[in-house]
């Protein structure tokens, strides 16, 4: 899955370029080898609250874009240049405003939901943005899919082409299933109730090594009190493998594949403040699905509490 990894650092109160990472701090911001590039206040959107973001860059000429989740819509920024983001426009909300909103990109088009009551998923063209000419623009939906009302969060397979709607009002807040193969005509599949609320989850057409799985579409949800793992490959008749604890559960948040798919880092929301450890990983040992195995926990040098983390090549 190609991602696009936007930091945004929203307590500044005016837009600044590019400050070095320099013994540990960037302006005021903790920083390890990373430079600030420039920082949005909150206020240039309009909203109060900031509180996801995902990105896409446009194929047709490499330009970048965050995607990012207000309390009142989505916002579209030209990231192209770092030092110089522009601001293009927002997508309002599909109903009310919500602290929780989340985006995932499929075939040059966004997907969005909200906490926010009968909000549903929205379908964004995200080709649109090519043609900005006075910016911020207000932005209507290309699409919108009712199936159910509230979403924590949705996730999407792009090499299946389907979404997967996760702590709704629906399949006891577990997976809801969209085939979003044609982008703005989105139709129900299905789902999953079977493991309970899904808060966040990751679906690979599976290449690892447990060969009773090759080429099936296989989902690990982060289920709060565990780790969820089914195969869906037939939308009709999802089928549950198994599912994984490990100590001091307090919350499974969110978890990633190595891309070789041999592991899974789990991230737990809660362990940190309840328990006072450090900063803990969980690493799973995903080498046989049906018998997933704790392989070792990792506990970093500070206390901070962990909320998602991805993996590309062999950084985590």
């Amino acid at each position: 899955m190609k991602q696009l990894l936007v930091l945004f650092l929203l307590i500044s109160l005016q837009l600044f370029s590019q400050t070095p990472c320099e013994s540990g701090f960037a302006e005021s911001f903790p920083c390890d080898k990373y430079n600030l590039q420039s920082n949005l206040p909150i206020n240039t959107f309009n909203a109060s609250l900031v509180n996801d973001s995902w990105g896409w860059t446009d194929p047709s000429n490499q330009k970048e874009y965050a995607l990012v989740g207000l309390n009142n819509g989505t916002a579209f920024v030209d990231v192209t240049n770092p030092t110089n983001p522009i601001y293009l426009g927002k997508l309002p909300t599909q109903t009310q405003n919500s602290s929780w909103r989340d985006i995932k990109v499929y075939n040059n088009h966004a997907f969005i939901v909200s906490e926010a009551s009968g909000h549903g998923m929205q379908v964004f063209d995200l080709t649109r943005l090519r043609n900005v000419v006075s910016p911020p623009q207000t932005f209507t939906v290309d699409a919108h899919y009712s199936g159910f009302g509230n979403a924590h969060n949705i996730i999407i397979n792009e090499q299946s082409g389907y979404a997967y709607a996760l702590g709704t009002n629906t399949f006891s807040g577990g997976s809801h299933f969209i085939n979003i193969q044609n982008p703005t005509s989105p139709t129900s599949a299905g789902g999953f109730s079977g493991h309970g609320y899904s808060h966040d989850a990751q679906v690979v057409t599976y290449s690892g090594p447990d060969v009773d799985y090759t080429g099936k579409e296989i989902l690990v949800g982060s289920n709060i009190n565990k780790v969820s793992l089914v195969d869906v490959t037939n939308k009709s008749n999802p089928i549950s493998i198994t599912t994984v604890t490990y100590n001091n559960i307090n919350a499974a948040h969110q978890g990633w594949f190595t891309e070789d798919q041999v592991y899974f880092l789990v991230g737990d929301e809660l362990d940190e403040q309840k328990t006072g450890i450090n900063t803990r990983t969980i690493v799973l040992d995903f080498t046989d699905l049906d018998n997933p195995l704790v392989h070792f926990e990792y506990l970093s040098s500070n206390k901070s509490i962990d909320h998602n983390g991805y993996i590309k090549n062999n950084t985590f």
